[in-house]
């Protein structure tokens, strides 16, 4: 009896050779490992287990495998009955996740402990110690400009020159006038020895003797006068020229050549110029702070009078430390009695020029008080937010903390921090972008003068 191949067959068995089949067929077809051909072949799977085939890596040809058969010449061996296909193991669990990443070094310094001068700081306005409005100081047309607008410029420096013609001409006049009366005091002065002569002969008269005396001291007078006139004359000849009165800025020019200008139908100022070097600092400061400078001048065993032996340091909000070094000039001898307030005025140093009048400026002014063991804490480690300056701190674990600080005088690179930091905490001075509060972090110990 002959069994039927179709009806004996296991459904495995079917699976192999339909399979088999399938796979020949997209060979064929070159379509061969596309995602069409997977899933049929999953398809076949679940109907024959009740389930997908397991996921299997596509194999891939060796290196020297001979290539592939052309399309349509393995029919034969596509309709023989190929082996059996067992179903793939389960794939291997998952490997271990990447071991945590490596905490990253940061730079750390502990803060300095020295002994630090207390000081007042107030804010206050920077101020010229000369403003000039320049004005032309005989009548004329304005000929030439000799500046720029801003310009810096020495103490007599041609500024403004007004026309000169009939400043010339009246100084020549003068000088003619002085040869006149020069020439009739030398001719009065002869006839007064001629006469004399003449009437100590009985030759003539005293009234004669008096008479040229007269002239003589008329003459002499008229030479006076034409010399007075030629200084004159030459002092509004020198007016022509407006000069600067002082080293000092230039403001713009107010008014253009051709113009008329002084008298009474000139303008009322051609520029203005301001002295910024030195430059003064001013401030209002409280009835307290007040007495903090009585107490200074007191154990300094000063006086009011020794005011410019009291230094003052200033400094821009944008500036790093104190960079203007000055002394207090002038202290009001009263407290405003409507805003409770002592106006208080230092001069400092400002070769630079960086201080513009009218600008913000912080003043500081020692007072003498020193404390033994401030904590200075590095300025670049310094950050702010809308809570206040804050710096990273990290702990023993590691750990990277955000604390606020209340902050003090700054010494050079440093700033003296009165709380929100003790002596023991390890700051962070660098990486500052990659920090952030509760990470993890190695600590690199540094020294202060390794920070930048």
């Amino acid at each position: 009896m002959v069994t039927d191949v179709k009806t004996s067959m296991t459904p495995r068995r079917k699976a192999g050779l339909v399979s088999a089949a399938l796979l020949a067929a997209l060979a064929g077809a070159g379509l061969s490992g596309t995602a069409h051909a997977e899933g049929e072949l999953e398809r076949l799977w679940g109907d024959i287990w009740g389930h997908k085939k397991p996921a299997q890596k596509s194999a891939q040809p060796a290196p020297n495998a001979p290539a592939a058969p052309a399309t349509g010449a393995p029919a034969a061996a596509a309709s023989a009955p190929a082996p059996a296909a067992e179903p793939a193991p389960p794939a291997p669990a998952a490997q271990a996740a990447p071991a945590q990443a490596a905490a990253p070094s940061v730079p750390v310094v502990l803060p300095k402990v020295q002994a630090v001068s207390e000081s007042l700081v107030v804010t206050g306005n920077a101020d010229s110690v000369n403003t000039v409005k320049l004005v032309a100081r005989v009548p004329g047309y304005l000929e030439q400009i000799h500046f720029q607008d801003g310009q810096i410029v020495r103490k007599g420096d041609a500024l403004f020159t007004i026309q000169q013609d009939q400043y010339k001409d009246q100084l020549q006049q003068a000088q003619a006038q002085l040869l006149a009366a020069t020439a009739a005091r030398d001719h009065a002065h002869l006839e007064v020895g001629r006469y004399t002569a003449l009437l100590q002969k009985h030759a003539a008269a005293q009234v004669e003797v008096d008479h040229w005396v007269y002239e003589e001291k008329a003459a002499e007078a008229n030479v006076l006068g034409a010399q007075a006139q030629i200084a004159l004359a030459k002092l509004n000849l020198g007016y022509t020229e407006v000069t600067a009165p002082f080293d000092g800025q230039m403001g713009r020019h107010l008014i253009d050549p051709n113009n008329m200008v002084g008298g009474d139908g000139g303008p009322p100022a051609l520029a203005e110029i301001m002295q910024l070097d030195p430059i003064y600092v001013v401030a209002n400061i409280s009835s307290q702070q007040a007495l903090q400078i009585r107490q200074n001048l007191d154990q300094r065993r000063l006086s009011l009078d020794d005011l410019h032996k009291i230094p003052i340091e200033a400094a821009l909000s944008d500036e790093t430390g104190f960079p203007h070094k000055g002394t207090i000039q002038y202290v009001a001898p009263q407290i405003d009695p409507q805003t409770g307030t002592l106006y208080v005025r230092g001069i400092v140093r400002n070769p630079d020029r960086t201080l513009l009048p009218g600008m913000f400026v912080n003043m500081r002014l020692p007072m003498g008080k020193v404390v033994k063991s401030a904590l200075l804490v590095p300025v670049i480690a310094l950050q702010e937010d809308q809570g206040g300056r804050y710096l990273f701190v990290v702990d023993a674990s590691g750990i990277v903390q955000k604390r606020y600080v209340e902050l003090g005088d700054t010494v050079g690179a440093l700033q003296v921090a009165t709380s929100g930091v003790g002596r023991d905490d390890r700051i962070v001075v660098g990486e500052l972008w990659r920090v952030n509060p509760g990470m993890k972090v190695t600590p690199n110990p540094t020294t202060l003068g390794a920070v930048p």
